[in-house]
């Protein structure tokens, strides 16, 4: 086990300057993947971790429409919330989806968010080829078993899958973070918050070192839209996804007023099926018009032996959603 030192804070200021003055620093919430990372794994080896969950950052509120989910607040604490359940299915469907029970009563929404890649490669040290966590060193999933990782902003340098149900959905909602730093805090929208790898697989977010996420605000959905998450994987429960798909859709006279289209299982981030919107708003609520957004959602995969099973699936995964919103008996 690594030598660290552990540190209770008493307010997000003390947090902030804690870990913004210490390089070796980093931030302690629920633990359920930095615990891994750090004392089963052997990935990093912080100086100093930083306990955050006594900070006064758990609950959820909302004012004018808008949810505001404070970053400690746990996965089944949101999953109960009333306002998810009644208006906001695909997050409680991708809530529930995610974990066992007792990892959602302690994992945080804020380390949800945060979370590693489950990639094989990426939590083994003795593994030397990994981008991610040794920049320049190459992709040894490429060439190695692959099954679980990325075929969407995947590229040679890294293609190690983003594995959150929850960020699924927050990204099709147009979800934005709350940030807390050193220089003071600011506003990122889910969708801009991710980087994709390219050629440094190792910057995984815009966050600076020592910033802090404080809550995440998720606008409504209209009044009359119907939402899902679906979840593909290889048993029912404990397991990530292979794909994954959260939509919303408002339907009216028979054609598709709005639509909201994320895709998991198959992204190095949370990805966003933007050209696949595209098709569905405008058009007939039905399965040509699914199969067609399908395809413009998979539309430009890098895949390996490994991973090219996951383009087929990926757009059956997006027609079983869409009609299951839809309401459109497959």
């Amino acid at each position: 086990m690594p030598d660290f030192e552990y540190v209770r804070v008493a307010t997000v200021e003390d947090a902030v300057a804690t870990v913004s003055g210490d390089p070796g620093a980093a931030y302690l919430a629920g633990g359920t993947t930095q615990l891994d990372l750090v004392l089963k794994d052997g990935v990093f080896a912080p100086r100093r971790l930083v306990d955050v969950t006594r900070l006064p950052l758990r609950g959820v509120e909302r004012a004018g429409g808008t949810l505001h989910i404070k970053a400690m607040t746990t996965m089944e604490e949101l999953a109960a919330d009333p306002t998810v359940v009644d208006e906001l299915p695909m997050v409680r469907e991708a809530l529930l989806a995610g974990a066992s029970t007792q990892l959602r009563n302690m994992a945080t929404i804020g380390g949800n968010i945060l979370q590693r890649t489950r990639c094989r490669y990426f939590r083994d040290p003795a593994v030397a080829a990994c981008n991610k966590r040794r920049p320049g060193s190459g992709c040894a999933a490429v060439a190695g078993p692959a099954r679980m990782h990325a075929i969407l902003g995947a590229s040679e340098h890294c293609i190690a899958l983003h594995a959150s149900d929850l960020c699924v959905a927050l990204v099709a909602l147009d979800a934005v973070l709350h940030i807390q730093g050193s220089s003071g805090r600011r506003r990122v929208p889910l969708t801009e918050f991710y980087l994709q790898p390219g050629e440094r697989p190792d910057l995984e977010t815009v966050l600076e070192h020592g910033e802090l996420i404080t809550s995440v605000e998720v606008p409504p959905l209209p009044a009359n839209a119907r939402s899902g998450y679906l979840k593909v994987r290889d048993r029912a429960s404990y397991e990530f996804a292979l794909t994954s798909a959260a939509a919303a859709l408002v339907i009216e006279n028979g054609l598709i007023a709005a639509a909201r289209l994320a895709l998991g299982g198959v992204g190095t981030v949370p990805w966003r099926a933007r050209e696949a919107e595209e098709i569905l708003i405008g058009a007939p609520a039905d399965e040509p018009t699914f199969r067609a957004a399908a395809e413009a959602a998979l539309h430009d995969p890098f895949t390996v032996p490994g991973t090219a099973f996951k383009v087929e699936l990926a757009e059956r995964t997006v027609v079983r959603i869409l009609q299951t919103v839809a309401r459109i008996e497959p």
